[in-house]
């Protein structure tokens, strides 16, 4: 059992944001929530979350509607890293990663040699371990990010949301986060805007457009030159690698006239 939407509904100011929206991955598995700005991929991933509330349908973890269940509960078994993360405070890369513990500490403290172990493994798993005693203001965007991921994982959560962890980053560290995320023994939703990093780290994709499911299915099955022309309204053309039989998206310009420059 995991993580799962059932129908959801969900509308903001009178405008349906998610519309009879349903995933239900196997444990383990990396989903990629695809589709154009304002298609819902971020709203979803907030009620998978617990952090907003559906207006029709259930969040179920392990068939329990997360409604029933208390914040903290929900934060031991669910991490989410946000789109963007930043703090004025002075903070050091080990300090953030602590955060992640905060969840598993009783009233009267907790088990401190637990919260250490758990710490010093996200740092380990997320190669920032020599970079702990950094300052936040000090990171680069891939570091920053990979310090995210680890307070998440230090949360020793069985699912991770995360929304899209590769925005702003270079290809050197898209691959990186996405391979790490990909290698991490979690059911993991990940929201992208790059088909090309989607067909490569994600076992099955989901396609929102206007709130709805349009698409589901393994990358190579979903990922179409009809689909990207229906979803995202531009032409392209999709190819299956030779070398990693990933879909592979060229994109095509609109007017002729540019298939000439050179």
């Amino acid at each position: 059992m995991t993580l799962r939407a059932a129908n959801l509904g969900w509308s903001r100011g009178g405008h349906l944001v998610l519309d009879g929206v349903s995933v239900d991955p196997a444990a383990g598995e990396t989903i990629g929530l695809l589709g154009p700005n304002g298609s819902g991929k971020s709203s979803l991933l907030r009620l998978l979350s617990g952090i907003g509330e559906p207006h029709t349908g259930r969040v179920l973890l392990d068939d329990t509607d997360i409604r029933n269940l208390r914040r903290r509960q929900i934060a031991r078994r669910v991490a989410m890293v946000d789109q963007h993360s930043d703090t004025e405070v002075d903070i050091t890369v080990l300090d953030v990663v602590r955060l992640g513990r905060i969840p598993h500490r009783r009233v009267f403290g907790g088990d401190e040699s637990a919260d250490a172990a758990a710490v010093e493994r996200a740092l380990a798993h997320t190669g920032m371990t020599s970079r702990s005693h950094r300052l936040w203001h000090t990171l680069s965007g891939g570091e920053r990010q990979r310090t995210q991921i680890a307070r998440a994982l230090a949360q020793e959560p069985d699912e991770l949301l995360l929304d899209e962890p590769t925005n702003h980053l270079d290809i050197q560290h898209q691959l990186d986060i996405l391979s790490l995320v990909a290698e991490l023994p979690l059911t993991s939703y990940i929201a992208l805007h790059d088909l090309n990093l989607a067909a490569m780290f994600c076992d099955r994709v989901v396609v929102l457009d206007g709130g709805r499911i349009v698409a589901a299915g393994r990358p190579a099955d979903v990922i179409t030159e009809a689909l990207v022309e229906q979803v995202y309204r531009v032409r392209a053309g999709v190819a299956v690698d030779s070398v990693t039989g990933y879909p592979t998206v060229t994109y095509r310009p609109r007017s002729s006239r540019h298939l000439s420059l050179r």
